[in-house]
């Protein structure tokens, strides 16, 4: 689960990490007085769950959001934005109060795309602002979970700022990787130690240190699958500040979680959170025209590849787990349908405690119910399969049924034109 940069901040900052003053606000109003409460000198920031924010640009509507997006995408030296400058972004520098209230009316509601958003973009809804810092030098640091190895990871950079994958690709030299036994943990001497084999100020070393050892415990106190700061700063006068920040809850620990506070579905996908509340197992939107339906992970993931193999793209990833209930196996159809990319529907059952003939009742609801037109392939194997069969077959429908996997995936590719 992505949260915004004020809340992991509220994180970081529970935890030691220097974090600079900001206010969160939804009304161009807010922003004016929460800037005067800071001094007046404020940064300007919006918040949504991308990152690239300051290289972004605002359109006024959705319907331009994907002609943004090419443009940035194809030439980004041309378009992209700017902290100050012509081509503001999403984050901007205001000298006053004033001048905040009116960069913040620029912003909110306005769609902003940046390279992590897409072609859809971002509504802004909400902005932090923020004290501005007297920056002297930008950092990198992070801590997650390095499946390889099997334990949480520090990653620090004297390249802060940029995009870390830029960093490893353009000078994989500036970036130290540190492993941390869970057991051991990451105190603040050794933060100290990284912060000298950076190279950082020597007044600054012991802050650096406790930076690092807040960052830490932040990441193991919120579940997180990532805690990051790009950049940490150091100030002209030797402070050290997480002056951004991104944290992503593992969904696995959600229910000991403050979720309900901390999540935005604003910024989710739509179709998405329709699944969640319908109780289907997992769902997630992908960019293809084949709508996929298929009961276990494993066995969607090799769906997905087969639809590939046979020169198709996957609309979604859904499992809709060991379904034996009519109205689930609807819902799923349903929220498949829902999506405009969606040319052809793929089924794939492996019956085994799920049972056919309850799936095969789903879809003929399903299609009678929301006349779905699409056509819809169906693999449909293991128990009650005769009673799933012959209940397809009496309903009268189109639906296209295939033997095995391979064949059904052509069929599918094939519909989908």
């Amino acid at each position: 689960m992505k949260i915004h940069e004020y809340q992991a901040k509220r994180i970081l900052a529970a935890h030691g990490v220097p974090v600079p003053k900001g206010v969160a606000v939804t009304t161009a109003a807010e922003a004016g007085k929460a800037a005067a409460e800071l001094g007046g000198k404020v940064v300007v920031k919006a918040q949504i769950h991308a990152g690239g924010r300051g290289k972004g640009r605002l359109v006024a509507t959705q319907a331009r959001t994907a002609a943004m997006y090419r443009r940035l995408e194809a030439d980004p030296a041309a378009t992209e934005g700017a902290v100050v400058g012509r081509r503001v972004g999403g984050v901007r520098l205001a000298p006053s109060a004033a001048r905040a209230q009116a960069e913040a009316a620029k912003i909110l509601g306005k769609f902003l795309v940046t390279h992590q958003t897409g072609p859809e973009g971002k509504q802004v809804q909400r902005l932090l602002i923020e004290e501005q810092s007297a920056i002297a030098d930008e950092y990198y640091a992070a801590v997650l979970i390095d499946s390889a190895l099997g334990t949480p990871v520090m990653i620090v950079s004297t390249e802060g700022g940029q995009a870390i994958e830029e960093v490893a690709e353009r000078t994989p030299e500036a970036i130290v990787r540190v492993p941390i036994d869970p057991e051991a943990g990451f105190p603040a001497y050794r933060g100290r130690q990284l912060a000298k084999q950076l190279g950082m100020p020597k007044p600054v070393v012991m802050r650096a240190g406790a930076l690092f050892a807040g960052l830490y415990r932040a990441f193991l106190a919120a579940d997180a699958s990532l805690a990051e700061i790009n950049p940490f700063v150091v100030t002209d006068d030797h402070r050290v500040l997480a002056v951004d920040a991104k944290v992503s809850i593992d969904d696995n620990a959600a229910f000991r979680q403050p979720v309900a506070s901390l999540r935005d579905k604003s910024e989710e996908n739509a179709m998405e959170i329709m699944a969640e509340e319908a109780g289907i197992g997992s769902y997630v939107k992908l960019d293809g025209n084949i709508g996929c339906m298929v009961n276990g992970a494993g066995l969607a993931m090799a769906t997905m590849d087969t639809i590939m193999l046979a020169g198709g793209e996957p609309a979604n990833f859904l499992d809709i787990g060991t379904v034996n209930r009519v109205q689930l196996v609807e819902d799923a159809l349903h929220i498949i349908n829902l999506d405009p990319s969606v040319r052809a529907i793929l089924i794939n059952i492996f019956g085994g405690m799920a049972r056919v003939d309850v799936v095969a009742e789903g879809l003929v609801s399903a299609v009678n119910k929301h006349g779905i037109a699409h056509p819809i392939v169906a693999r449909l194997n293991g128990s009650n399969v005769e009673e799933g069969r012959r209940i397809i077959e009496a309903s009268g429908l189109e639906f296209l049924l295939a033997d095995d996997l391979g064949t059904a995936a052509r069929m599918a590719v094939e519909a989908a034109g």
